[in-house]
């Protein structure tokens, strides 16, 4: 006989964990149709425009009568706004942190201003996208001249290109978005040297970019645009020079103990699944549990994936401001996809929906379970200095690359990204730990999958599964390479969020 589970007593589905056949039974209900993995049937009878439940919380509402034994997917399901309890901090508990002594440790790159990196590299940023071909020219040229051989403590030299930086309004909000992940990413403590390269004539001047944040020209920062230092060949020449004088400085940073307090976790789910909700989400917020026990943050993200599941990390703010900040968020974002002629529920993706998820609720439900449960610190518009500890929130766009690139600007400095349908995707200067949600897409794209979190399915306990995680994240801190790292991802998927007209 298949298998199903049911995740609350108050649920009237199931998730199918083996496909159900028509006449296959689940307890005494006959499925009526085939069922694929990862999907879900009704238990009971729901009339039409009833609640659909699942986690004890609504997902979605009957388009049509469904019958036990039904196949409850897309077809049969809808969505429509309805009241929701925030219960601002009613749900709060004391939270435990570790003394210092008995917190455990890495080995990471303590910086002049007290954070801790968990990775040393050197960044060839740039201002705008005309600049982009010249900044990957130089860190080309460095990495195949073989230099950085001498260099042991440079994990390498990396270009972090981008599409915008012209046709802005110096005083908008793409702007002003994209200073801050470019200060952001200068200042993050994986970055050891940075070197920005511009064409000159663009909307986002260097000058003025770092005049804003006060800082200078010195060894391990430099600047360079093309039309100052005469054209393209001349840039790559100088930007090349540039890297090998800082080079022996940056390598000078060698990994020393550090406490996990000093760990900044970025939590990212992509390609979601209907197991992402009980293996690997979970299983992350338990490990995020840990860290907040042990002194540290986690960044918890992507806000139109919390939709519908906002009402219960409002429970757990710790003010009712923290709470209404979230909320307010919210709405920004109902504003911003009405104005765009989109809808909330665009999200899931086509694969989400192959991998069993219905609605944007039920995928919000699953995603906010890698906040674990500790009480809400915190919430941070995009690519803000996430200057808190425990677990906090930022406001970014769910889209993976765009989400975690205003996480590492707010000063991540390890990311573990949860899939159940296969993601490829790496986070330079921060490693990128994948856990993928259920074995058979572990077993599948074994090169690119770090931890399988499936056997939940088969009686390992989300909170072993959790001590697995976390103990990876303490390795992966202190140079394990990440399965993405081997694969050589993180480059391209530097993405800032581009909000506003393109002029």
């Amino acid at each position: 006989m298949a298998r199903f589970i049911q995740l609350s007593a108050a649920d009237n589905i199931v998730l199918v964990t083996d496909p159900f056949n028509p006449g296959d039974l689940a307890g005494a209900i006959a499925a009526t149709a085939r069922i694929p993995r990862g999907h879900k049937m009704a238990m009971t009878a729901i009339g039409k425009d009833q609640p659909i439940v699942k986690y004890g919380q609504v997902i979605g509402f009957a388009r049509e009568s469904i019958a036990p034994g039904d196949w409850v997917h897309e077809h049969n399901v809808y969505i429509h706004t309805f009241e929701r309890n925030y219960m601002f901090g009613e749900g709060l508990k004391e939270t435990q942190v570790l003394p210092e002594a008995e917190r455990a440790t890495f080995l990471g790159y303590r910086r002049a201003d007290g954070k801790v990196g968990t990775r040393n590299y050197v960044a060839v940023l740039t201002s705008v996208n005309c600049s982009a071909s010249a900044a990957r020219f130089i860190a080309e040229e460095i990495n195949k001249s073989g230099i950085l051989k001498d260099y042991p403590n440079v994990d390498g030299v990396i270009s972090l290109v981008h599409g915008t930086g012209c046709g802005l309004d110096v005083n908008g909000e793409a702007h002003d978005l994209l200073k801050k992940t470019q200060w952001g990413f200068a200042t993050n403590p994986n970055v050891g040297g940075v070197l920005m390269v511009g064409l000159g004539c663009e909307v986002f001047q260097i000058p003025r970019w770092m005049k804003t944040y006060g800082v200078e020209e010195n060894i391990t920062f430099r600047t360079l645009t093309i039309q100052e230092t005469g054209g393209t060949r001349k840039t790559v020449e100088a930007g090349v020079r540039a890297i090998q004088e800082m080079l022996p400085v940056v390598n000078a940073h060698k990994r020393t103990p550090a406490p996990a307090s000093e760990l900044m976790l970025a939590l990212q789910c992509g390609g979601s699944d209907g197991y992402s909700g009980i293996t690997a989400n979970p299983a992350l917020g338990a490990a995020v549990d840990l860290l907040v026990e042990q002194g540290g943050t986690a960044i918890l993200s992507e806000t139109p994936e919390i939709y519908g599941a906002e009402h219960l990390l409002t429970r757990r703010a710790e003010s009712r401001a923290v709470g209404e900040k979230l909320v307010e968020r919210i709405r920004w974002w109902e504003d911003y996809t009405a104005r765009h002629n989109m809808e909330m529920n665009n999200n899931p993706s086509p694969g989400n929906k192959l991998g069993g998820l219905t609605t944007i609720l039920e995928k919000s439900l699953g995603a906010a379970a890698k906040g674990g449960s500790t009480n809400l610190r915190a919430v941070f518009e995009y690519a803000d200095t996430v200057d808190a500890k425990g677990l906090v929130f930022m406001d970014t766009p769910g889209y993976d690359p765009v989400s975690a690139t205003g996480q590492v600007a707010g000063g991540a400095n390890i990311l573990c990204f949860t899939t159940g349908r296969g993601s490829a995707f790496g986070c330079k200067p921060t490693p990128s730990i994948k856990l993928a949600s259920n074995s058979y897409i572990y077993e599948r794209m074994r090169e690119d999958m770090d931890i399988d979190c499936g056997d939940v399915l088969n009686g390992v306990s989300l909170e072993e599964k959790g001590r697995q995680i976390f103990d990876l994240i303490l390795r992966t801190a202190s140079g394990e390479r990440t399965r993405s790292e081997e694969l050589g991802y993180g480059d391209l998927e530097f993405v800032p969020w581009n909000i506003g007209a393109t002029m």
